[in-house]
C-alpha cells in the first residue's frame, strides 16, 4: 500500500454502504510502505529512465514513439538491470518495529 490518502477506511465508505464498508475494513489490515521504500518509487524510477534514455529527443509520430518504448523495454528487462534499494532489511526492522512480532525466549 502506497501512502496516499485515499487509502484508508473513510474513502470506504464513501464508495460502499457502511454494512460492507465494515465487513471489508475488517478483513484489511493496513501496513503504510516508507516514504522511500515501495513498489510505486520502483515504477517512478523506471519511468525516468525511460524518459531519458529513450524519449529525451523529438520523436515523429506515436508509431515511432510505441516501437521505441517496445525495443527500449525489451532491452531493459534483457539487462537485468538492479535497482540500488537502499533501504535494507536492517532499516525496516528499525523504521517498522512496531509490524516485526517480539519473541520472547
Amino acid at each position: 500500500m502506497d501512502n496516499l490518502n485515499i487509502h484508508g477506511g473513510a474513502s470506504l465508505y464513501k464508495a460502499f454502504p457502511p454494512h460492507v464498508t465494515r465487513s471489508l475494513l475488517d478483513k484489511l489490515e493496513c501496513v503504510y510502505t516508507p516514504k522511500h521504500g515501495g513498489w510505486l518509487n520502483l515504477a517512478e524510477y523506471e519511468f525516468s529512465v525511460l524518459g531519458r534514455q529513450c524519449l529525451a529527443r523529438r520523436l515523429l509520430d506515436l508509431a515511432k514513439v510505441a516501437s521505441d518504448v517496445q525495443v527500449w523495454t525489451k532491452t531493459r528487462n534483457q539487462s537485468n538491470q538492479p535497482v540500488d534499494w537502499r533501504f535494507t532489511t536492517e532499516d525496516a526492522r528499525i523504521k517498522l518495529k512496531r509490524l516485526y512480532p517480539i519473541l520472547l525466549d
